[in-house]
């Protein structure tokens, strides 16, 4: 085999990897912008929003479950149904973040979104082009989440303000080193499942959008906590 072979081989390669990761991102993006606009809708509609108060927990619920069954039925599902899931989810985050913006002001709002949309696409970018293996980062900071769920759960029940900041400040450093993590991970698994065949290519995408669109939402729940302002 020639070098110009090799080549365009590693061409190949490159381009399935960058056709794989701009797939992701642009679901990524999608669902955040139905999230959003279903979120300011909601917020600038005091009717709908009176309406959806009484069913905020019960669609939070719904909002665990659904993430809950394409993690766990993902291979069982059709991509067209693993698709469909990854929308209804970003339309119920979409409703409970009308409820939970409307208590916040419009410009800590959007100044949070810019923030968290600035250090989102910094650290993916580290993410992406770091030669650092951010593996044993990476099970650490997931260590360190199921940790801090699992405080705040408590908390819930203690309602120690100490508990609800060092949570949240904790919180906002784990999911910006998740960001870095994640983007790696999907970059080292983009040439293998574009080599797996379609199906199971689009499925891992539509895995790697919604990895990649909870670790943004999260993140900006936790610096609203830091930088929004209640009206």
């Amino acid at each position: 085999m020639d070098n110009n072979s090799l080549s365009f081989g590693e061409d190949q390669s490159i381009a399935k990897q960058n056709a794989f990761i701009t797939n992701v991102y642009g679901l990524m993006t999608g669902a955040l912008g139905i999230t959003g606009f279903i979120a300011w809708y909601v917020s600038s509609n005091e009717s709908v929003l009176m309406q959806l108060m009484p069913y905020f927990k019960l669609i939070l619920i719904a909002e665990f479950l659904v993430v809950m069954g394409m993690v766990w039925l993902l291979n069982r599902l059709s991509v067209n149904t693993a698709r469909a899931l990854f929308v209804a989810y970003a339309v119920m985050n979409g409703l409970t973040f009308g409820v939970i913006f409307s208590a916040f002001t419009g410009e800590s709002i959007a100044s949070t979104f810019f923030v968290t949309a600035g250090t989102f696409g910094v650290m993916s970018l580290y993410g992406y082009y770091t030669k650092t293996d951010l593996t044993k980062i990476g099970k650490i900071l997931l260590m360190a989440l199921i940790g801090i769920v699992i405080a705040s759960i408590v908390n819930m029940f203690m309602g120690s303000e100490m508990i609800y900041w060092i949570t949240t400040y904790l919180g906002v450093l784990v999911f910006v080193g998740l960001i870095a993590y994640d983007t790696q991970k999907l970059k080292a698994m983009a040439v293998g499942v574009t080599e797996a065949g379609d199906e199971i290519e689009h499925k891992a995408s539509i895995m790697g959008a919604l990895t990649l669109y909870l670790d943004f939402i999260n993140l900006f729940l936790l610096l609203l906590r830091i930088m929004g302002r209640r009206r």
